[in-house]
């Protein structure tokens, strides 16, 4: 029986990685989609679309362009909190926050193929992820997000260092991430790390990419 074509174009999360988040509104000169092929040909893997001010048919256009483009390059795309704006694109997942979805609900949305990912931001929101089985979790802010105002309370590397024993699921650090700090948050217990102002603000944005893999890659402490 020949694959179906979701399942030909099923992309892997790359738990020990880069995961870009291309929001909008971070650099409106920007085009989203150069930064994704930018990013993507410096080796990152992991995109999310993030637009949290948009209407349904200009989220639509934007995701939909940016999907194409993750498609033909063969790299992750995830949809920011919407499950109808992802399947409408048939991104590869979804990731939620706390006050999206259920994620019970939203796997039966999603349907069993598709990645779900949880945004968590203290223990006991940890806890109550890895019950629910996501695909992988986003824990922070770890410092002072670039990116938002009404942010969670910032965590620190001691908040990261308390949780990471408390779930198996994979990690992605997110929140005011800059390249000198890549290497002791990793250490701290992070799988990979989200970025986004400082790579949509960096003014070499491949160069910024590549040096934040580097580092990441460098970081991973190899299986004993």
């Amino acid at each position: 029986m020949s694959k179906t074509s979701n399942e030909k174009r099923r992309t892997p999360l790359v738990q020990d990685g880069l995961y870009v988040i291309l929001d909008p509104s971070i650099c409106p000169d920007r085009s989203l989609v150069d930064v994704l092929k930018i990013s993507a040909a410096a080796g990152a893997k992991n995109f999310q679309y993030r637009n949290k001010t948009a209407s349904m048919k200009v989220a639509y256009a934007e995701a939909l362009a940016l999907r194409k483009v993750a498609q033909e390059l063969g790299v992750l795309f995830i949809v920011n909190d919407r499950c109808d704006l992802a399947l409408a694109v048939d991104a590869d997942g979804v990731h939620l926050g706390q006050g999206d979805l259920p994620l019970h609900l939203a796997r039966n949305v999603m349907g069993p193929d598709k990645l779900i990912g949880l945004s968590t931001h203290n223990h006991q929101q940890i806890l109550a992820a890895t019950a629910a089985g996501p695909d992988y979790i986003g824990f922070g802010p770890i410092f002072k997000p670039g990116s938002k105002a009404d942010h969670d309370p910032v965590v620190g590397l001691a908040g990261l260092r308390g949780v990471r024993s408390l779930t198996p699921l994979p990690i992605f650090a997110i929140g005011g991430i800059t390249l000198d700090q890549v290497e002791n948050v990793m250490r701290a217990g992070a799988n990979g790390v989200a970025v986004i102002s400082a790579i949509l603000k960096a003014p070499d944005i491949r160069q910024t990419v590549s040096d934040f893999v580097a580092r990441i890659s460098s970081s991973i402490v190899p299986a004993s």
